[in-house]
């Protein structure tokens, strides 16, 4: 006899039953309708799982074993503290923000013990597991493996990436040396690479919404470990291409606080990070028999904000350099009546001969000086007014033999070459200005680092005496702005003054001069140069300022000699003439 009730359901598994069936109703439809969104959210999450990952280890790295992680001057000191609430959906972090007023531009300090922490990265052993394995390549999350990236213009994009072994294991140690550089039609820049010490890496971009529009990044390995700082580095460099990643910024409502024209506290930052754009193209334009581009017209005028002036002076095909703040080119007339009465000292390598013949033959008209020596002191006068006149003293450093080289800041050892400098200051007037920088020879020099801080410590005290001596005297002490030294380009890049090296002499002794309280003003020209260091199209590999000539460079093809230099030379005459 059956149970009674035998064909009953109960009602608990009448509703289960039918709210499964609902259920797989609803997937089915909601599959069909987005099938995409879905699969693009569990990407997404898997992605974001990844990221924190990455993120957590990173920063338990740099709590262990990096206090004070950066890579180069350019780079900030990490804060390891751990948000994971505040964690972006993937590998780009961005400013993005609904109130656009709170964006900001893009920008790099120097490093505070900046000698110290280099010296102790530097010479650090490293640890396990990955101590004696070598960079290889790097993974970007948020770049890789899309055919078109695409970001919004105006906000600051934060990119983490970690470097890897020629196995694709991640690397524990930082100190390799990346060159990034994102172009466009009208806009070159080198992005702010951070170097967090134990393998990871960021990397910022920013393009203002006026330049968006198709962009390409491009990641080149030079120097790994270090290795560009040794004595010898042409052996070590790898100059690879790691990345050429198309990047389209697309137009958004973003508004950047605008660019103004600098002033004399503007030139207290130590380390810009500016840009080149373009306000001007001439297609047809070739170099003329004297060695010219004479691209656009002279008057052909600066678009405000990125300039204040006539941008054709430049004969920059339309390029034109700013940073924290953009600059006055200045005309024939302006340039005489910033200079008249002043008396300038130069104290240098031999970038700066060529700066101060640009200054004469392009800016102060007198085309005729067809050079200068590395060492002089002579008085020029305008020719549309003889009583305006300007005291120029250059005083080549890189050997206390004016015709020699690759001694730099060493030939302050010698009591003749110190004695020489300071006669120019022993008298009842002195200079009005010193622009001062170490040196490409000080690279070729020095046999490391802990050395070349030595030197450069020596050379700050040294001129901490000669203002001394100035003040005591009661006269007004020289403006002194430390104009750092250039990228070197092309074939240069490989060698004892490779931009690697170059970058870190910089910082090094930047922060001694600031440590005797010498530094008045900065020209960041190492950020100004690097677009342009890739090739030898704007250089010879260890200049940016040859006089105009029409000849075939190393690539076999006619260059431009001038421009970037011309450049530097009119952001000279800003800090020189600034406004309070």
């Amino acid at each position: 006899m059956p149970e009674k009730g035998g064909n009953f359901v109960p009602v608990h598994q009448w509703r289960f039953g039918l709210l499964t069936t609902l259920v797989l109703v609803g997937i089915v439809v909601v599959w069909s309708i987005d099938g995409c969104t879905i699969k693009d959210f569990i990407k997404s999450w898997q992605f974001k799982q990844d990221y924190i990952t990455l993120k957590v280890k990173a920063f338990v790295n740099i709590n262990q074993t990096h206090q004070n992680p950066s890579h180069s001057l350019r780079n900030f000191t990490l804060n390891p503290t751990l948000n994971t609430t505040n964690l972006p959906l993937s590998s780009v972090d961005s400013t993005k923000s609904d109130d656009f007023s709170v964006l900001n531009w893009v920008s790099a300090e120097l490093e505070n013990n900046f000698t110290a922490n280099l010296l102790s990265r530097w010479l650090a052993k490293g640890g396990e597991p990955c101590k004696d394995s070598e960079t290889m390549g790097i993974n970007i999350p948020g770049l890789d493996h899309e055919k078109m990236v695409e970001l919004s213009a105006g906000e600051i994009h934060n990119f983490v990436f970690q470097a890897v072994d020629e196995s694709g294991n991640a690397r524990c140690l930082g100190g390799d040396y990346f060159e990034f550089d994102l172009s466009g039609d009208s806009w070159k820049s080198r992005p702010v690479v951070k170097d967090f010490g134990n393998g990871s890496y960021s990397v910022s971009l920013q393009v203002h919404p006026d330049f968006a529009g198709d962009y390409n990044l491009t990641v080149i390995l030079l120097f790994r470990h270090f290795q560009g700082l040794k004595f010898s580095p042409a052996r070590f460099v790898f100059d690879r291409q790691l990345r050429h990643i198309g990047i389209r910024f697309f137009r958004t409502n973003a508004q950047l606080p605008q660019l103004k024209t600098c002033r004399k506290s503007d030139f207290d930052r130590d380390v810009w990070s500016g840009r080149w754009t373009r306000h001007g193209k001439n297609d047809d334009c070739r170099i003329s028999n004297d060695g010219r581009y004479r691209c656009l017209e002279p008057d052909f005028p600066c678009k405000s904000p990125w300039c204040n002036g006539s941008l054709g002076v430049l004969e920059s095909n339309g390029w034109v350099y700013s940073s924290h703040c953009s600059f006055q080119l200045f005309s024939a007339g302006s340039g005489w009546d910033c200079l008249k009465d002043r008396w300038i000292f130069f104290w240098g390598d031999s970038n700066h001969v060529d700066t101060i013949r640009n200054v004469l033959n392009f800016v102060l008209d007198l085309p005729e000086i067809k050079s200068v020596p590395r060492r002089f002191d002579m008085n020029f006068s305008n020719p549309e007014d003889r009583s305006q006149t300007v005291r120029i003293t250059s005083i080549f450093n890189g050997h206390w033999n004016g015709t020699q080289n690759y001694l730099g800041l060493d030939s302050l050892k010698d009591a003749g070459f110190r004695n020489f400098v300071k006669n120019y200051f022993s008298g009842e007037n002195v200079p009005d200005t010193i622009i001062m920088n170490s040196g490409l020879h000080d690279g070729v020099h020095w046999l490391n680092i802990r050395a070349f801080s030595h030197g450069a410590e020596y050379a700050a005290y040294f001129w901490k005496d000669v203002m001394e001596s100035v003040r005591q005297k009661g006269l007004p002490v020289p403006q002194i702005v430390f104009r750092s030294t250039i990228a070197t380009g092309g074939y240069a890049r490989s060698l004892a003054f490779n931009p690697h090296k170059m970058e870190a002499f910089n910082g090094l002794f930047l922060e001694k001069l600031r440590q005797a309280r010498l530094v008045l003003s900065v020209i960041d020209n190492f950020d100004m140069t690097y677009s342009w260091h890739f090739d030898n199209r704007c250089n010879d590999g260890v200049h940016y300022g040859r006089a105009p000539l029409k000849m075939k460079w190393r690539d076999g093809e006619i260059g431009h000699q001038y421009f970037v230099d011309l450049m530097l030379c009119h952001v000279l005459l800003n800090v020189v003439c600034a406004r309070s």
